[in-house]
Protein backbone atom coordinates (compact mmCIF):
# COMPACT_ATOMS: atom_id res chain seq x y z
CA UNK A 1 0.00 0.00 0.00
CA UNK A 2 1.36 3.41 -0.98
CA UNK A 3 2.03 5.67 1.96
CA UNK A 4 0.12 8.96 2.15
CA UNK A 5 3.19 11.05 1.44
CA UNK A 6 1.42 14.36 2.05
CA UNK A 7 0.54 13.26 5.58
CA UNK A 8 4.15 12.24 6.16
CA UNK A 9 5.42 15.61 4.91
CA UNK A 10 2.89 17.35 7.15
CA UNK A 11 4.03 15.29 10.14
CA UNK A 12 7.67 16.24 9.60
CA UNK A 13 6.76 19.89 8.99
CA UNK A 14 4.54 20.18 12.07
CA UNK A 15 7.07 18.36 14.28
CA UNK A 16 9.53 21.12 13.41
CA UNK A 17 6.98 23.87 13.96
CA UNK A 18 7.25 24.97 10.33
CA UNK A 19 4.53 26.55 8.22
CA UNK A 20 4.15 25.60 4.56
CA UNK A 21 5.88 28.88 3.79
CA UNK A 22 8.88 27.95 5.96
CA UNK A 23 9.09 24.54 4.29
CA UNK A 24 9.05 26.28 0.91
CA UNK A 25 11.87 28.62 1.99
CA UNK A 26 14.01 25.79 3.34
CA UNK A 27 13.41 23.48 0.38
CA UNK A 28 13.72 26.08 -2.37
CA UNK A 29 10.30 25.12 -3.74
CA UNK A 30 7.61 27.72 -4.44
CA UNK A 31 4.98 27.81 -1.71
CA UNK A 32 2.32 27.67 -4.43
CA UNK A 33 3.70 24.27 -5.46
CA UNK A 34 3.50 22.90 -1.93
CA UNK A 35 -0.01 24.23 -1.29
CA UNK A 36 -1.23 22.90 -4.64
CA UNK A 37 -0.18 19.37 -3.57
CA UNK A 38 -2.65 19.62 -0.70
CA UNK A 39 -5.43 21.45 -2.55
CA UNK A 40 -5.35 19.04 -5.48
CA UNK A 41 -4.22 15.97 -3.49
CA UNK A 42 -1.25 15.60 -5.82
CA UNK A 43 1.81 13.43 -5.30
CA UNK A 44 5.03 15.50 -5.38
CA UNK A 45 7.61 14.70 -8.06
CA UNK A 46 10.79 12.86 -7.11
CA UNK A 47 12.95 16.00 -7.54
CA UNK A 48 10.54 17.87 -5.24
CA UNK A 49 10.69 15.06 -2.67
CA UNK A 50 14.50 15.21 -2.76
CA UNK A 51 14.34 18.93 -1.94
CA UNK A 52 11.82 18.28 0.85
CA UNK A 53 14.10 15.60 2.33
CA UNK A 54 17.09 17.93 2.15
CA UNK A 55 15.08 20.62 3.98
CA UNK A 56 14.15 18.13 6.71
CA UNK A 57 17.69 16.69 6.85
CA UNK A 58 16.46 13.17 6.15
CA UNK A 59 16.91 10.58 3.44
CA UNK A 60 14.23 9.42 1.01
CA UNK A 61 14.25 6.04 2.75
CA UNK A 62 13.44 7.78 6.03
CA UNK A 63 10.59 9.69 4.38
CA UNK A 64 9.01 6.49 3.08
CA UNK A 65 9.89 4.23 6.02
CA UNK A 66 7.23 2.48 8.04
CA UNK A 67 7.64 1.90 11.77
CA UNK A 68 10.18 -0.87 12.28
CA UNK A 69 11.81 -0.39 8.86
CA UNK A 70 15.58 -0.19 8.63
CA UNK A 71 16.60 3.15 7.16
CA UNK A 72 19.82 4.62 5.84
CA UNK A 73 21.15 7.64 7.68
CA UNK A 74 22.58 10.74 6.06
CA UNK A 75 26.29 11.40 6.63
CA UNK A 76 25.49 14.19 9.12
CA UNK A 77 23.10 11.89 11.04
CA UNK A 78 25.78 9.20 11.17
CA UNK A 79 28.31 11.73 12.43
CA UNK A 80 25.89 13.00 15.07
CA UNK A 81 25.14 9.49 16.35
CA UNK A 82 28.85 8.65 16.41
CA UNK A 83 29.55 11.73 18.53
CA UNK A 84 26.51 11.03 20.71
CA UNK A 85 27.76 7.56 21.53
CA UNK A 86 30.97 9.05 22.96
CA UNK A 87 29.12 11.31 25.42
CA UNK A 88 28.63 10.37 29.04
CA UNK A 89 25.04 10.08 30.32
CA UNK A 90 25.49 13.47 32.01
CA UNK A 91 26.66 15.07 28.75
CA UNK A 92 23.75 13.52 26.88
CA UNK A 93 21.40 15.05 29.44
CA UNK A 94 22.97 18.48 28.83
CA UNK A 95 22.43 18.06 25.08
CA UNK A 96 18.77 17.18 25.67
CA UNK A 97 18.38 20.25 27.87
CA UNK A 98 19.91 22.43 25.15
CA UNK A 99 17.65 20.90 22.49
CA UNK A 100 14.60 21.46 24.68
CA UNK A 101 15.51 25.15 24.93
CA UNK A 102 15.78 25.34 21.13
CA UNK A 103 12.23 24.13 20.44
CA UNK A 104 10.13 26.68 18.55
Amino acid sequence: MLKDILSVITKYRVSRGWTEYQLAERSGLPQSTISSWYRKNMIPTIPSLVKICEAFGITMSQLFASPGDTVTLTPSQTSLLDRWSRLSPEQQDVVFQLLDKMKP
